[in-house]
């Protein structure tokens, strides 16, 4: 019997029947993160790792039943061997470790190696098989250093300041925004939008502690944001409420950044290759940790990576997945009301 299969509903375990990550409504749902590609509404009961349970709940509805584990917790169903492990994504962020007849699965979620100084740095789990995504699967993204891209980041702020403008950075309103406001922490006044401060305060009550910050209005005093540093989300890129924010430079925080980003977002000042996500070393490294036997390749640059571990003596292959971007953008519109 596998293990796991790959069906229409989303990546199943078949002794224990429930499914990891589910894009359809299911009975039993264990989820790797609270990103809204990874966590989805709608199925009968949850089980997440004690973090994400308050931002699950904030997502996903306050009444969805949901049960939490710690890391390194056991936990039994149907005979299969449950535990979570990190996976330094974002706050809460796990691997799921799946054993049964001593045969071991880890289904990996999105991860990153770096400790952001946030997250439970990743732990490399040893198994027969693993689930990869691949989002930047391409040997073009490496990552700088932490220290060296938020350095950039404060250098670009202090420019911005002696010219009298307002820094606006663009970034997911879960894990890269909170990144932001503990790197730029006392430079200046910092706001966020509303949709960041709902996912923060869901995050406090998970007990962790965030840097001070106030709250952006759509009808805040121009006076009391101006050379301040802004954080919003990517969806509101281009409406009415980045306008009105007085002499904004605006810089975008995105993996993509580092090789795209002038085409992709012409209308930004400023890009940094910020990402939640394992670069191409990172994913290498990852893998060949687990000693894995068979690797599934999922969502990004899955043919360009699996053809490469393949090359290596490592048997992978491409799985096609509804994973994707962190967040909908729509998804802040709509919570929000926002029009262009």
């Amino acid at each position: 019997m596998k293990l796991i299969k790959f069906t229409k509903s989303g990546i199943y375990c078949v002794p224990g029947k429930f499914y990891i990550d589910p894009w359809k409504p299911v009975e039993y749902a264990i989820i790797t993160h609270a990103h809204s590609d990874h966590a989805r509404w709608g199925s009968s009961h949850y089980l997440c790792h004690t973090f994400s349970k308050p931002v699950l709940q904030h997502r996903l509805g306050s009444d969805i039943a949901v049960e939490t584990m710690d890391y390194g917790q056991t936990r039994d169903i149907n005979g299969v061997k449950v535990s979570l492990h990190p996976a330094g994504h974002i706050i809460g962020s796990a691997q799921v470790r799946l054993e049964y007849k001593g045969f071991v699965s880890v289904i990996s979620g999105d991860y990153k190696l770096e400790d952001d100084g946030l997250s439970t740095p990743f732990e490399p789990v040893r198994c027969h098989e693993f689930v990869t995504e691949s989002t930047f699967g391409l040997p073009i993204y490496n990552w700088l250093p932490g220290q060296e891209l938020f350095a950039a980041m404060k250098n670009w702020v202090a420019y911005n300041q002696m010219n009298q403008r307002t820094s606006i950075f663009v970034a997911y309103s879960l894990g890269k925004s909170q990144r932001l406001m503990r790197a730029l922490e006392g430079l200046t006044p910092l706001y966020v939008h509303n949709s960041i401060a709902n996912t923060n305060s869901a995050i406090a009550r998970a007990g962790i502690v965030l840097p001070s910050y106030k709250i952006l209005h759509e009808e805040q005093d121009k006076e009391l944001i101006k050379n301040s540093i802004v954080i919003v989300p990517p969806a509101l890129v281009g409406t009415t409420v980045i306008k009105k924010i007085p002499n904004g430079a605006i810089a975008i925080c995105s993996g993509w950044m580092q090789v795209r980003g002038s085409r992709r977002w012409q209308a930004a000042d400023a890009g940094f290759a910020v990402s939640d996500h394992a670069d191409w070393k990172g994913l290498l490294e990852a893998v060949k940790a687990t000693g894995a036997e068979k690797v599934y390749v999922t969502h990004g640059y899955q043919s360009v990576f699996s053809k490469y571990l393949n090359e290596l003596g490592i048997d992978a292959s491409e799985v096609s997945t509804q994973y994707g971007d962190d967040e909908a953008q729509q998804d802040v519109l709509k919570e929000e009301g926002v029009k262009g």
